[in-house]
């Protein structure tokens, strides 16, 4: 009797070893769920330390305050390595957290609620690949009464929609991988689409350009001057791999999303993104443009003749993929200039990518011209080559200066 009772417990344990054995993520399923967190950019939020990747603790500025990414490694007291599978999956796509408190949409868990439960528990498996780093969340800074979590119910009631990307059956696979990259994990339009005062999406404007900490996140639908009309499937894939192509170059935090995430991901991926974003009707009209009059266009003229001719030459053709042209080109003509000052005031860095390895600069320009030759010259690009922008006040470059 006591020989079977040891042969069953025996056997018992080499089950339990199969079974342990068999609950380890495949390498396979690893290499998947780190195309996944590559293609999602968890690493550009999650990361505040280059040699501590995915420990958090990086600031999210927002306008009601301050939100620190937390630790996405696997550290059982300060990160994720105590979850469960079913409570990553609640965190990801509900955005509640173990212990039942609600996350703050800057973790864009309305987008992230798209993905499906496999893709989410992939992701779960790389990360349960990084090395452990003890670090522990800060508490977030919002001005009052943002800092009530509970707070958050009530917006999940009114903005928050759960429910997985739903397949268009009429389009195209490539079209459809595209749109589950675009509006779930890739969470394109956390950046680009308008915001509402409570911080929610104008879903009927969605990919039609919103504000970004000093920047402009640019139009991504098909609007004629200021959207994606004039670029090609090609233009995009390529804008995405490279960090520039004949149009434009990446720049602020458009180029780390690039060098960080696009530029990793597969050309399938990044070609069905392209798809997706050229069946995009323009989400709302173009605002009507009165031109400068003659003496801001000569004034600007005359600063433009003086610094910025040499590289991107007198009819502004410039040299594509080197100094990106300016006639058509659709984010200096955004209804929102705070790109292009940024790019005038701080100078800008060409991002290098596998793709496009080869660096360029343009500097800054905030120490030797005024608010007002700025906005003159602003407004003389915005203006000229068949292009056409709002107007560029000197208080606007005041505005931004300050932003530095």
């Amino acid at each position: 009797m006591r020989t079977i009772l040891t042969g069953l417990a025996v056997a018992g344990l080499a089950l339990c070893g199969a079974v342990a054995s068999a609950a380890e993520p495949s390498p396979e399923l690893i290499a998947y769920g780190r195309t996944l967190v590559e293609a999602g950019d968890c690493a550009g939020c999650h990361t505040a330390d280059p040699a501590k990747p995915f420990a958090g603790g990086k600031r999210i500025d927002t306008p009601f305050g301050a939100i620190y990414a937390p630790n996405l490694t696997p550290d059982r007291e300060t990160g994720i390595g105590a979850w469960t599978d079913a409570d990553f999956v609640r965190a990801v796509r509900s955005g509640i957290a173990p212990d039942g408190s609600n996350y703050y949409p800057a973790f864009p868990y309305p987008y992230f609620t798209k993905m499906t439960k496999d893709d989410t528990l992939a992701i779960r498996a790389y990360l349960g690949t990084l090395a452990p780093v003890a670090n522990r969340n800060k508490p977030p800074e919002l001005r009052w009464p943002f800092g009530y979590r509970g707070l958050m119910r009530i917006w999940n009631a009114m903005y928050f929609k759960p429910g997985l990307f739903e397949p268009d059956q009429s389009k195209s696979a490539t079209w459809n991988r595209g749109g589950y990259l675009v509006t779930g994990l890739g969470h394109c339009g956390a950046c680009h689409t308008p915001k509402n005062y409570f911080g929610a999406d104008k879903t009927a404007q969605a990919l039609a350009g919103s504000p970004l900490g000093g920047w402009y996140a640019p139009r991504l639908d098909g609007a004629v001057r200021t959207g994606l009309q004039s670029w090609s499937a090609q233009d995009i894939a390529e804008y995405l791999q490279s960090g520039r192509n004949a149009r434009s170059h990446a720049g602020g935090p458009m180029a780390e999303v690039i060098v960080n995430s696009t530029s990793k991901m597969s050309d399938a991926d990044v070609r069905a993104i392209a798809v997706y974003l050229k069946s995009l009707p323009p989400a709302r009209r173009e605002t009507i443009v009165t031109p400068p009059d003659e003496a801001e266009m000569k004034a600007g003229q005359a600063v433009y003749a003086k610094f910025c001719i040499a590289c991107h030459e007198a009819d502004g053709s410039g040299a594509p993929r080197i100094y990106p042209p300016l006639p058509g080109n659709a984010l200096l003509q955004s209804i929102n200039p705070s790109s292009t000052l940024r790019i005038i005031l701080d100078g800008a860095h060409t991002v290098t990518t596998p793709r496009a390895p080869n660096t360029g600069e343009m500097p800054g320009y905030a120490k030797q011209l005024s608010d007002e030759e700025i906005a003159a010259v602003t407004n003389y690009i915005r203006n000229s080559w068949g292009n056409a922008g709002l107007l560029v006040t000197p208080a606007q470059v005041a505005k931004a200066r300050k932003q530095e």
